[in-house]
């Protein structure tokens, strides 16, 4: 089997954001344009040679085809084995459960997320290091590097690997085997969660739940585990078979992008509990019969109730936020006596957290929630876990919610996102805020005092890493906070981001529209970052 150097030429724009590079599929299907990136990804490394890496995605358009070339180019560079999902497919909490697993050098995920999918739509690479999780941000700054330099790539010259069936074969010295995308994964959820109490609940005819894979890479995941391992109805998982285009939807689990699961919950007959997860299977939506759950609240949630599972029976080290989270998790955190960390935006922060057992339970207000199992978000997962505080408390989703805020507080939160902004006027727009941070502190803004403005910078309290301008904050003398930030998964324009909270510790005001108990502090947002002046917006394209 022949391997060959292939001379190329660097590509602009090669550069990794929070979570991998991702970009049209026309912009990946340029010649040499997926090799570049690839062999960058390996020139970064060291010590690889002989060792396993793992490969799979969520099951886009163009997955297949990129899989093949990362087979052929780790054969090249050295790697002794690739463990490949069977059909291309892993989901990414699955990547990052068999890396660890297998005790893998690392992974290459193949996936855009929540993003669209389709010949015209988006695609995404990103690399995962040994402890299953995304690369660190000195990682990726590597492999930019290289791929501003790159001069040429290795490959060998070989016919495409069979990944329809399991089995095992070999491309030159390195061994490939196809594995099954779902077994390691069901495997270590049995070890989480009290399996026979969620089946009691499933078999109590009382209960009932939906679960929406949006046509993406979950849907085999939920049916194995929610259906034949647990014993949900048959066509509770909606949506199950992955598709390229994702059916022509739009795999963002909310309540915009979600809309047929949202109209079966809200049925005076529709199911109890439903959930929706989302392109590669990280992201979550939690739903009870007449509540939608924040994921803020989720997190919260969760790691108020996390002994219910027999995974955390032992408690829990501490709860890690990304910073436009809302500060309902911190609540939980003070009453249990253990740490909140608050960290950048990007699941990456969370992994020395988690290796240094600092933490075991994480969440993302952008759906995202997980724990020290992976070292990914895992909408699964959450999933699951919500199953086993059911079983536990014997109490519907409402109950539960409500009976949290009487406890702690409600959190009333929301996220305001204005996409495909253009980047030049969103970038001016952060600036101007910016600059207004240092002249806030004690100002009032439409009856708020300022206690504080900034823009937030990152420590890490385990290696020591510093990441600075990931968003500005302001906050409010009466625990209120508004926050901006720019998010770095779209592949168009710049979607800019608004998170606006307000903290009621009433319980009879708790029954608030959210929306209207934020529309004083949504108000002050616009005003104060010029954003329809800034963006021609009048309005946010998706609110939750």
């Amino acid at each position: 089997m022949n391997s060959r150097c292939v001379e190329t030429t660097p590509f602009a724009g090669q550069k990794p954001g929070t979570s991998g590079l991702r970009k049209k599929v026309s912009v990946f299907k340029q010649p040499n344009y997926v090799e570049n990136f690839v062999q960058s990804i390996f020139n970064a490394l060291e010590g690889y040679g002989g060792q396993t890496l793992v490969v799979g995605g969520d099951g886009r358009y163009f997955n297949r085809e990129v899989i093949q070339i990362i087979l052929k180019m780790a054969a090249a560079n050295g790697f002794g084995r690739v463990l490949v999902g069977q059909g291309g497919i892993l989901s990414t909490p699955a990547a990052s459960c068999v890396i660890r697993k297998h005790k893998a050098f690392g992974g290459i995920v193949l996936s855009a997320s929540h993003n669209p999918g389709g010949p015209s739509e988006d695609f995404g690479l990103k690399y995962n290091i040994t402890n299953g999780g995304p690369a660190p941000e000195k990682v990726t700054e590597a492999i930019f590097a290289h791929t501003q330099k790159i001069s040429e790539y290795r490959i060998v010259d070989a016919a495409d690997i069979d990944l329809e069936r399991v089995h095992a074969t070999r491309l030159g010295d390195m061994a490939v085997e196809v594995i099954d995308p779902i077994a390691d994964y069901a495997a270590l959820m049995q070890e989480l969660f009290d399996f026979d109490a969620i089946r009691g609940l499933l078999a109590s005819g009382s209960f009932s739940l939906c679960f929406d894979a949006m046509h993406a890479v979950t849907g085999p995941y939920a049916r194995k585990i929610l259906e034949d391992m647990l014993g949900a109805a048959g066509g509770s998982v909606i949506h199950g078979e992955p598709l390229e285009d994702f059916g022509g939807g739009h795999p963002d689990p909310n309540l915009v992008h979600a809309h047929e699961l949202v109209e079966r919950i809200g049925k005076p007959d529709g199911p109890l509990f439903g959930a929706a997860s989302d392109g590669d299977g990280d992201r979550n939506m939690i739903m009870g019969r007449g509540r939608f759950v924040t994921p803020s609240d989720s997190l919260a949630i969760i790691a108020a109730n996390a002994t219910a599972a027999p995974g955390y029976a032992g408690g829990l080290s501490g709860i890690a936020r990304s910073m436009p989270t809302s500060l309902a998790a911190d609540r939980v955190a003070d009453a249990l006596n253990i740490p909140c960390f608050e960290t950048p935006t990007g699941w990456k922060f969370f992994g020395n957290l988690l290796d240094a057992e600092m933490a075991t339970v994480c969440g993302e207000e952008s759906f995202g929630t997980g724990s020290n199992h992976v070292r990914e978000k895992d909408g699964l997962w959450a999933v699951l876990m919500w199953l086993n505080i059911l079983a536990a408390k014997k109490m519907t989703v409402d109950e539960i919610v409500r009976g949290h805020w009487q406890t702690y507080g409600r959190n009333y939160y929301s996220r305001h996102d204005y996409e495909g902004v253009d980047s030049a006027a969103a970038e001016g727009l952060m600036d101007h805020l910016r600059a207004l941070t240092g002249t806030l502190e004690g100002k009032s803004l439409g009856g708020y005092t300022v206690a504080f403005a900034d823009d937030f910078a990152y420590t890490d309290p385990v290696d020591g890493s510093v990441s600075t301008k990931q968003g500005v904050r302001i906050g409010f003398s009466d625990g209120s906070r508004i926050v901006f930030r720019l998010s770095g998964t779209g592949t168009e324009g710049a979607t800019l981001r608004l998170y606006v909270e307000r903290y009621e510790p009433d319980p009879a005001r708790h029954d608030l529209e959210t929306q209207e108990a934020l529309a004083d502090l949504i108000a002050i947002a616009g005003d104060t970052a010029e954003i329809r002046a800034r963006t021609g917006r009048d309005a946010p394209t998706v609110i939750t």
